[in-house]
């Protein structure tokens, strides 16, 4: 099937994404990716480096002509995010990905797709493996860990790299060029209770929620998509009005960097009063899908009878747990008031999950101003402390400030509306971008970012389009061309 991606133009990038796809390259988990590309590297005889933390770079001279033009770092991250449907067998540590071609898009086999950030990637293997593209000196920055954490870019050594300009190939509109984006950090709250013996005269529910499309929490946040872990405790928060109940397990969600797509709950309520708590969960239900059936048309939430567990969760954490998960603040927390249409700040409810005596909280909170990361750090961990929680905070890293008198994104603007008649849009995003902290690394350096469009990433909706491919590539190229002297 993946022999299909293959045939596709442009034919020098597709073929490098395949080949890239057919190595497993978790975030977190890069080795086999890391051993991939430096094995490319050194298959070209091209100058071929890894720092301590795991990075890759590869370093090509330039073609005939070319000597005197800045030197221009290309850079991509290796790993991926690693979602995949419930019904769906695949291992990502061991197993490549599935694809198959569906009109104008490229899509995987109910798993995400990898074209974050691996179309970047692929198109710079193919720059260093070209015997007639006419380029600067050319530096390939292949970071690891991007997408839980930033770690590669955070510890790139200073000494790598000798460049003037930075393409980041890691945006996901072909009409955009992003010269901004958010910071973000990690907040996890952490709780533990004493189990107790679940009570005679009870009966126990399954509650499931499936079907919703996830997403990027940075680029699709501003969607009013679905949070599973939120909307399961509001259908929840309905049953508890009726009944009191205890919790005995919860999972919901997965990455931090993707909106949660799937969710169940295990609760146990007295016998008397189950027929008052299912219907008012059934009630909810039949609003919540009322409310979201043209949003998130796959949406199914299910409730039924399941077997009885020895031990849950007492009412009071339970209820605690209730009341912070419903005033946690998901979404987008405020628009920019310089860019039209940026969400400046924003927060995703990850994860939950509740077990064995211990509750975890997840969430990923950005923003593009320092001040206000810090406001909704503060309304969160409130939220989280009142509720008897211990709160950490982890992983922060920068926003990118926007630079509009760069002479790179100068060079770049103009070349996309020659070759495309029209203007691109100059942008700053919702999203993580590395370039912040590469510059922390490497201040003087001139960047931009821009790359295919992309849908549906961080999700197994994840599918690239064939033709934004070909536009980003011939794009690409033109810039390499015209890249400014010394």
């Amino acid at each position: 099937m993946n022999q299909e991606i293959r045939t596709l133009e442009p034919k020098a990038v597709w073929n490098k994404f395949t080949d890239l796809n057919a190595v497993p390259r978790p975030s977190k988990k890069e080795e086999k990716v890391r051993k991939f590309m430096k094995e490319f590297g050194k298959s070209l005889n091209l100058e071929t480096l890894e720092d301590k933390i795991g990075n890759v770079v590869i370093k090509k001279p330039a073609t005939a002509g070319m000597e005197n033009r800045k030197t221009v770092v290309l850079q991509s991250h290796l790993d991926m995010v690693t979602q995949k449907n419930n019904d769906v067998n695949h291992d990502f540590e061991t197993q490549g990905i599935e694809m198959y071609v569906d009109g104008d898009w490229v899509r995987a086999k109910g798993t995400t797709l990898g074209a974050d950030n691996g179309l970047g990637v692929a198109a710079i293997m193919a720059i260093l493996e070209s015997k007639d593209i006419s380029h600067p000196p050319i530096e390939a920055l292949f970071t690891i860990d991007e997408e839980t954490g930033m770690t590669g870019a955070k510890q790139l050594d200073d000494t790598i790299l000798n460049g003037d300009i930075l393409l980041n190939l890691d945006t996901e509109e072909d009409d955009e060029i992003d010269i901004g984006c958010a910071g973000g950090i990690d907040i996890t709250a952490n709780k533990t209770y004493e189990e107790i013996a679940v009570k005679e005269n009870t009966k126990a529910f399954l509650i499931k929620l499936t079907g919703l499309n996830g997403g990027h929490s940075g680029m699709d946040i501003h969607k009013g998509l679905g949070n599973s872990n939120k909307l399961i405790n509001r259908v929840l928060y309905a049953g508890n009005k009726k009944s009191n109940f205890q919790i005995s397990s919860v999972k919901g969600g997965g990455l931090r960097n993707a909106i949660p797509r799937e969710s169940e709950i295990v609760v146990v309520v007295e016998t008397t009063k189950a027929e008052e708590f299912k219907n008012a969960t059934e009630a909810e239900i039949k609003a919540v899908l009322e409310e979201y059936k043209k949003l998130e048309k796959n949406l199914k939430i299910t409730i039924e009878e399941t077997a009885s567990p020895e031990k849950a969760m007492d009412e009071k954490n339970t209820q605690a747990l209730l009341k912070a998960i419903y005033a946690t603040h998901n979404g987008v927390y405020r628009m920019s008031p310089d860019i039209a249409d940026l969400v400046e700040t924003s927060n995703n409810l990850a994860r939950v999950e509740v077990e064995n005596g211990k509750i975890e909280i997840q969430c990923l909170t950005r923003s593009s101003v320092e001040s206000n990361k810090q406001d909704l750090t503060n309304t969160l961990t409130a939220v989280f402390e009142l509720a008897g929680f211990e709160v950490k905070t982890s992983g922060e890293y920068p926003g990118w400030q926007p630079n509009p008198d760069s002479e790179i994104l100068k060079l770049v603007d103009n070349l996309y509306e020659e070759l495309h008649g029209e203007k691109a849009r100059v942008v700053a995003c919702h999203a993580g971008l590395e370039c912040g902290i590469l510059l922390e690394h490497y201040p003087k350096m001139d960047t931009v970012s821009f790359g295919p469009t992309i849908r549906g990433a961080h999700s197994p909706d994840e599918r690239a389009s064939i033709s934004s491919t070909q536009k980003f590539w011939n794009f690409l190229l033109e810039i390499l061309k015209n890249t400014p002297e010394k």
